[in-house]
């Protein structure tokens, strides 16, 4: 089974019916059995982006509540990888949340990123695989 690993902008996406990408968004989740991993970090910026848009920042925990979305990165016994990504990717800068969910990509082989960052087009796992991406532009 392919593991969904999602990024921040998907999610704010689908909170988010102003958003540009909302409606092709809410039709991946349609078409999803189980429920996106992410991290600590894309809630976050979930929460930031969301708060900034004037929606309710809890919002996006209902998410979690609801089973759509599920925590699944242990950044203690990661963080010095995820640091090599940081360090690797310092030109673009790279994110926090972005250097998690490469790592989650290359912790499971088996797996596409869904994001709206075409930053994914230049990250690779395990600095030389193109990384499968669900995305608007992919």
């Amino acid at each position: 089974m392919t593991a969904v690993i999602c990024d921040a902008g998907p999610l704010v996406a689908l909170l988010d019916r102003r958003e540009q990408w909302h409606s092709w968004v809410t039709a991946q989740f349609s078409r999803l059995h189980e429920p996106v991993h992410t991290c600590e970090a894309a809630l976050a910026e979930v929460a930031f982006l969301t708060r900034g848009r004037g929606l309710p920042a809890h919002h996006f925990m209902q998410l979690l509540h609801r089973g759509l979305v599920k925590v699944d990165f242990d950044f203690d016994g990661e963080w010095r990888s995820v640091g090599k990504l940081l360090e690797v990717y310092s030109n673009l800068p790279m994110s926090l949340a972005d250097a998690c969910l490469v790592r989650m990509s290359e912790l499971h082989a088996r797996s596409v990123v869904f994001t709206l960052d075409r930053d994914f087009l230049i990250y690779r796992r395990n600095r030389r695989l193109r990384i499968p991406l669900l995305a608007p532009f992919a």
